[in-house]
């Protein structure tokens, strides 16, 4: 049947830069690929953040909740940098412990069955 169906449709080759990826690869490359992302997502937020709150403790003047709240700000964005920073060292160090392999969950494979 299937023999009738490629003589009658023909055959389909997959495009040019998907042709040498094996059927497991793309999730894996999906989902370092969100990870990288959240990564950076957090870094420009942070940064904006940052900058937000900076330029809210410069017009603060002699408001003192104004100045605690800009601080408060720029805390909370510099401790979300060493969180997210963090993420990645835990990740590096629990591929490290339970796989044997530091990039192990940072660049996940879906083996062959």
């Amino acid at each position: 049947m299937n023999k009738q169906l490629a003589d009658i449709f023909g055959t389909i080759n997959p495009p040019f830069p998907i042709a040498n990826i094996e059927a497991g690869a793309g999730i894996g490359r999906l989902l370092n690929t969100v990870f990288k992302l959240m990564i950076i997502i957090a870094g420009v937020y942070a940064l904006f953040n940052l900058i937000f709150a900076g330029y809210a403790f410069m017009s603060a003047g002699d408001d003192a909740k104004k100045v605690a709240g800009a601080w408060a700000k720029i805390w909370q964005s510099l401790w979300g940098l060493a969180i997210a920073a963090g993420a990645f060292v835990l990740a590096a160090v629990f591929g490290q412990l339970i796989f044997g392999q530091w990039d192990f969950i940072l660049n996940p494979q879906i083996p062959k069955l």
